[in-house]
Formats: structure tokens, sequence, C-alpha cells
């Protein structure tokens, strides 16, 4: 990510999973956004049908507004110059994206937008929706209280 920001020629950068579809108005949302504050997220909708998932969802854009943090899944949106004042990415191979949002909260809380990202819920659907947050929730605070994040990258994978 700190590769391709490096590439990017413009003042905005916007990093945005692989497997995410963003709305058709995604680039007038964030324009807006970023005249109003340094750095946004979008809130994010799970593409698979389960109820559960909608609660997961709902929970993770909670848990995103009240703490002013972000994840991937959430497409994170920021001016160039906020980016370079906090270092960029981490390098570390999990847990950037918290990392980084922990950074730009010192700068603003982030624009939160209700409008919908819409993430793959691949991983929630074939692992299991509960087992997957168990595993978030233990990845998230182990990471919290100062775990190496080359290991919590090798739990995530497994």
């Amino acid at each position: 990510m700190n590769h391709g920001a490096a590439l990017a020629q413009g003042g905005l950068l916007w990093f945005v999973h692989a497997d995410t579809r963003v709305p058709e108005e995604a680039d007038a949302l964030i324009l807006d956004a970023l005249s109003r504050a340094p750095w946004g997220r979008f809130d994010i909708h799970l593409s698979g049908r389960g109820p559960l998932l909608r609660v997961v969802e709902t929970l993770m854009n909670l848990r995103s507004r009240v703490s002013g943090i972000a994840t991937g899944d959430q497409g994170i949106f920021v001016r160039r110059e906020a980016f370079e004042a906090v270092g960029g990415f981490p390098d570390i191979p999990l847990m950037e994206d918290v990392a980084i949002g922990r950074s730009l909260k010192r700068l603003a809380r982030p624009r939160c937008l209700r409008a919908h990202l819409t993430t793959s819920s691949r991983r929630w659907e074939t692992r299991g929706t509960l087992k997957t947050v168990w595993l978030m929730w233990r990845l998230r605070l182990a990471y919290a209280l100062g775990a190496d994040a080359r290991d919590l990258a090798r739990r995530y994978r497994v």
C-alpha cells in the first residue's frame, strides 16, 4: 500500500480491498468527505445473505464510529499530507489498517460515510461466522496487548 501511495500522483489516496465493490458515487462522496476531514472510511456491507452477517456488519460499523478506527474492508481514504504526516502504513503483515487508523485518529477523527462498500463474506461463510468473529477479536486483542504482527498474520491465515 505504501508502494502504491508512492507511485500515485494525486493528493488523495484510497485503499480498497480487491474483493470489495464500491458505489458508483464513491468518488464524489470521498471528495466531499475530504473537504471536511483529513481521512475517513465507508460503512461496510458483507456480501452474504445470512442474518448473522447483518449483525456482524452493523457491529463493525458501530465499533468504527465509536472508536474512530477503520479497517481495510471499509476503504480507508486519506489526504496525502495526512498519510505522509503519520508515516504511511507500518511495515507489518496484519493490523496495518488498525495501526494507521490509530495514527490518523491523532490528527482527527475519521469521516464515517454511511454509504456502503460491499466486501466478500467468503471467509465468514467458509470458516463460520461466529468462529471468524472470535478469531478477529482474539487477534485484535492480542495486537492491542503488544503481540507481534507476524505471529498474528500466521494465526489469521490458518
